[in-house]
């Protein structure tokens, strides 16, 4: 088995550190040797957060190094856009259709064309927010939804009923229908 080397990166308040430990513990309870680490930024709102996930055999370092992305996770398309100087030439790009302007940040549309110009047909562009805020009138549960998309299109080597165990096992108990719905809802799409 071939380690999986996958970077998330997204702004505080996304849910990036549930999502790593969402993905932690379904590769860990499918026998994976499991490394996480949030590399850079701040999990305060609106602050840019980066996280690495090593799962497979034997895992050595949480560190995802340049070019050795298998997935790349944008909660964000900036911070998506952000992390394409570490995309390898076998690197899978799935992004989250959602634009958070700051002061200075350049338009969408000129986000969108240097994702499309730079990652081509690796590039998976998901309306995860969009569908989420219209399914479930919540959408904070992207990334749950694009965990699911991921696993559903072979992009993460992870199982369905893996994931599913474990929402119930990191998240406490008043989030678990909402969560397991954004995940299904993927499915579905």
């Amino acid at each position: 088995m071939k380690n999986f080397n996958i970077i998330i990166t997204g702004v505080g308040g996304q849910g990036l550190i549930t999502l790593i430990s969402v993905i932690n513990q379904a590769a860990f309870i499918e026998g994976k040797d499991v490394r996480s680490s949030e590399l850079h930024g701040l999990s305060q709102r609106e602050g840019s957060v980066e996280t690495h996930v090593k799962f497979g055999k034997k895992v050595y370092s949480p560190l995802v190094y340049r070019g050795q992305a298998d997935l790349i996770m944008g909660l964000e398309i900036l911070e998506g856009l952000r992390a394409v100087n570490r995309v390898g030439s076998q690197t899978k790009f799935l992004v989250n259709n959602y634009f958070l302007p700051f002061e200075d940040s350049p338009r969408k549309e000129k986000v969108l064309d240097d994702l499309k110009k730079n990652l081509g047909k690796n590039l998976f562009l998901v309306n995860a927010s969009e569908i989420c805020q219209q399914n479930l009138q919540n959408e904070v549960v992207s990334g749950i939804y694009l965990l699911g998309y991921g696993i559903s299109k072979k992009l993460i080597p992870l199982k369905k009923e893996s994931v599913l165990k474990v929402i119930k096992e990191v998240m406490p108990q008043k989030y678990w229908d909402l969560n397991i719905k954004a995940f299904n809802l993927a499915y579905d799409n």
